[in-house]
């Protein structure tokens, strides 16, 4: 039942991501190469996760969180693979918070989610510190606008 809610959630973001961009919403997913290592990342508001979904992985829904999602695949691959993921997200006033990513399987897909809160209308700095499955230490570094639904 657990991979089911996983899959569950697999397609639901990128069924997400792709309504939200057919509409003209500001849908921020993105990528980043390190040699034969591709790394996708987003951030959406916790709304997004269906309640029974929220339920079954323990996450918090509200208007003021979002989560960061990390998932790391090698290129041309589309199932994601085990890697180290940890970070930070710093606002304009440098004040930092430290991300605590939960690795969540779905068969073999392997991606990371870590919650946070934020202002309504925040710019946030995120940086990431990866160790990638070939042992390299990376760093992945983007920012974005964060509203309340």
């Amino acid at each position: 039942m657990k991979r089911l809610y996983a899959a569950f959630i697999s397609i639901a973001l990128l069924l997400w991501a792709a309504t939200a961009a057919a509409q003209g919403a500001k849908v921020i997913e993105n990528f980043q190469d390190f040699g034969e290592y591709r790394v996708t990342y987003s951030v959406f508001n916790s709304d997004f996760i269906s309640p029974d979904i929220a339920r079954l992985y323990n996450l918090v829904r509200a208007r003021d969180r979002a989560f960061v999602n990390i998932s790391v695949s090698k290129k041309g691959e589309l199932q994601g693979t085990s890697a180290g993921v940890s970070g930070n997200a710093t606002n304009l006033i440098q004040q930092s918070r430290a991300l605590e990513f939960q690795e969540i399987r779905d068969q073999e897909a392997v991606y990371y989610l870590a919650p946070f809160r934020f202002e309504n209308e925040e710019s946030l700095t995120f940086n990431i510190d990866l160790v990638l499955p070939d042992g390299s230490a990376q760093q992945l570094t983007f920012r974005r606008q964060l509203h309340k639904n």
